[in-house]
């Protein structure tokens, strides 16, 4: 389902207020805005499905989500939550990998899509992107293994 009607600048202060774009200029911003879909999922509803292909990240502009890995034995283990603010698909975005875990919607959730193609572009021409971006992917590496060793 789609969520129409964010203005371009409501769009930019969402991405403004992500860790991960917040240093940018407003001219950056305002770029990756108009590159960005906006998607709204309700209570249950898969953003992204473990195993499939990384087509894009999700700014979180309201709601919550939690991310789910399945073991090799079925278990679903709850990895982590996130809400507004937050960013999450990153990791196959930057590696071009398969999804490492499920994102499920815990309540209605308002989101903005960027694809991977468009991020990969974008940080190709601002690598300093590239570093606002790596604290992001080891706090998810510590988030992981937390879950699965619980340390």
């Amino acid at each position: 389902m789609v969520h129409q009607g964010m203005q371009t600048q409501e769009i930019v202060d969402a991405l403004k207020a992500v860790t991960l774009f917040h240093s940018l200029s407003p001219r950056f911003l305002n770029g990756i805005a108009k590159s960005c879909v906006e998607r709204s999922f309700v209570a249950g509803d898969l953003l992204v499905k473990q195993g499939n292909p990384g087509v894009g990240l999700f700014v979180i502009v309201s709601g919550k989500v939690q991310i789910q890995k399945t073991n090799e034995k079925g278990e679903k283990l709850e990895i982590a939550a996130h809400g507004a603010g937050e960013v999450v698909g990153e990791m196959s975005v930057l590696d071009g990998a398969n999804r490492t875990a499920d994102v499920v919607a815990l309540e209605e959730t308002h989101s903005l899509v960027l694809s991977s193609w468009d991020f990969k572009s974008f940080m190709e021409s601002h690598p300093e992107v590239a570093l606002e971006i790596l604290p992001v992917v080891v706090q998810r590496f510590r988030e992981t293994n937390t879950a699965l060793t619980g340390s």
